[in-house]
């Protein structure tokens, strides 16, 4: 009896550590409508548009992401280390994002209906780590 309740102890103690280091709002973004336009309008300031084109629908540098949703490969979890670490032809945003940005930013690119943010007055702008061309 005891040692499976030193297993099951340690397990816990691996669980919560896990989940203590990642926020959970980080990797499995937001649910609320709020958070999907405030992703909304974070895809467009922060200049994912640039590359993704305007609402995600693809561009010259980066792809359509509007199946998103649809694409069981692509998990909230998954959405969320690209967004981080970056890969293939994307910058990591690990430095200029908060954990509540990269929720919000997850939510609206898995958002059912996905909200359009009010138009800006200038086009959109390349994303701080990639240099102007």
């Amino acid at each position: 009896m005891i040692p499976r309740l030193n297993v099951f102890c340690a397990a816990l103690i691996v669980v919560l550590a896990v989940s203590a280091a990642t926020p959970a709002h980080a990797l499995f973004g937001s649910k609320s409508r709020a958070a999907e336009q405030a992703g909304a309008l974070l895809f467009r300031d922060k200049g994912c548009a640039y590359c993704h084109g305007p609402g995600g629908s693809g561009g010259k540098k980066g792809p359509d992401l509007a199946g998103l949703r649809a694409n069981k490969l692509w998990t909230p979890p998954k959405i969320t280390d690209q967004i981080l670490n970056g890969g293939q032809k994307m910058p990591p945003f690990r430095d200029s994002l908060t954990d509540e940005q990269i929720a919000q930013l997850v939510a609206y690119l898995r958002a059912k209906h996905r909200p359009v943010p009010p138009p800006t007055t200038s086009p959109a702008a390349p994303p701080a780590q990639l240099p102007a061309q």
